[in-house]
């Protein structure tokens, strides 16, 4: 953004999930697309990250410690899981850090990560911290939430998420967007594409009905990490007409969806936002998806369409419709709405006012 100076940017991810590819998911693709992007304007980046992370960003692992209790608190049969206390520690540890010598190191601390500790101890801190809602109200971010002051900085993905946590925080939004650059738009003309998790919160399931019934084969793409669901829903659907490639780097994922003549997006929850329809769209590629959470935010009129969540039937009419969208209009309004460069321009523009604020006090 004009005018704003380099800042030194702590930037908070996951402790879980290495922020490397072939991504985990959506929130380590987008947490490392900022990270790039905000380096590559000029600012210092350091990523507070799990173990394994791209060594091309500046990373500091978040140890994730061992965990080894007591007899004792092993008794306690409402004890947390030996990964939830190891996660509560990295996070504690990282907090209080920056609550000793955060000022002097950072300008801005950015939490883009699910967990509640960053929230809770934000008051603690005297540099200004901004938290992504990167998922609908769970109870333990509501519950830090609580504890945060009226000056707390909050940025929702969507509207929809925004609304959804109106009841416990206020917040800005900052859509998400896709590096427009390395998702470039392709020929189409190929089968239909599903990608992204292969859960049942994701119903792929569905979108291998719905584009059987419409006659179009499909290609998914993603990690299975659900073994029981996917030999239950998904091996059993496997076939001529629908084939799982595996889980891509996002190179190999960007020439499938710029070959494919129409993406399929099938949430069976609210979605926050939809980071796939996204990087279909800046390929080209129209949206067929259900109505759910932020979709009807990110497929709009032309470039795309939009069934009723969970209808298998309608979502076989929507993908006829959505591939006889023009695909020079699909990938112009992913330039327009979808992209990095708007979305790092609203955080740019985030940071700006925070660090002024601090300066005046």
């Amino acid at each position: 953004m004009r005018g704003l100076r380099p800042l030194r940017i702590c930037l908070v991810a996951s402790s879980r999930f290495p922020i490397r590819e072939p991504f985990a998911g959506g929130l380590e693709a987008l947490t490392h697309a900022l990270a790039t992007e905000l380096g590559r304007r000029g600012h210092h980046v350091t990523l507070f990250a799990a173990p394994g992370s791209d060594p091309a960003l500046d990373v500091h692992e978040l140890a994730v410690p061992t965990y080894d209790g007591s007899a004792a608190a092993r008794l306690d049969v409402n004890a947390p899981s030996d990964l939830w206390m190891a996660e509560h520690h990295a996070y504690l540890g990282l907090m209080l850090d920056l609550v000793r010598d955060g000022a002097q190191r950072f300008d801005v601390v950015h939490n883009n990560s699910l967990h509640h500790l960053p929230v809770a101890m934000a008051p603690a801190l005297t540099v200004p911290l901004v938290t992504t809602l990167h998922t609908p109200p769970v109870p333990w971010l509501e519950s830090a939430a609580a504890l945060a002051p009226d000056s707390a900085v909050f940025a929702a993905v969507s509207r929809c998420t925004s609304e959804a946590w109106a009841h416990a925080v206020r917040s800005t939004t900052i859509l998400n967007g896709v590096d427009v650059h390395r998702w470039r738009a392709g020929p189409g003309g190929g089968p239909a594409v599903w990608s992204g998790r292969l859960v049942r919160e994701k119903a792929p399931h569905e979108a291998i009905d719905a584009a059987a019934a419409a006659g179009v084969p499909l290609v998914l793409a993603g990690p299975a990490p659900d073994d029981d669901y996917f030999r239950a829903e998904i091996a059993p659907r496997l076939g001529p007409s629908a084939v799982h490639v595996g889980h891509l780097d996002h190179l190999a994922l960007a020439r499938l969806l710029g070959r494919a003549s129409v993406a399929l997006v099938t949430p069976a929850w609210d979605e926050p936002y939809g980071l796939v329809a996204a990087e279909a769209m800046a390929c080209g590629t129209p949206v067929a998806a259900y109505a759910r959470g932020a979709l009807p935010e990110i497929v709009a009129p032309g470039t795309g369409a939009l069934a009723v969540a969970g209808d298998v039937a309608d979502l076989a009419r929507a993908i006829t419709e959505a591939r006889a969208c023009d695909r020079d209009v699909v990938r112009r309004h992913a330039e327009r709405h979808c992209s990095l460069d708007r979305m790092v321009d609203d955080y740019e523009r985030l940071y700006g006012s925070l660090v002024d604020v601090v300066a005046a006090a």
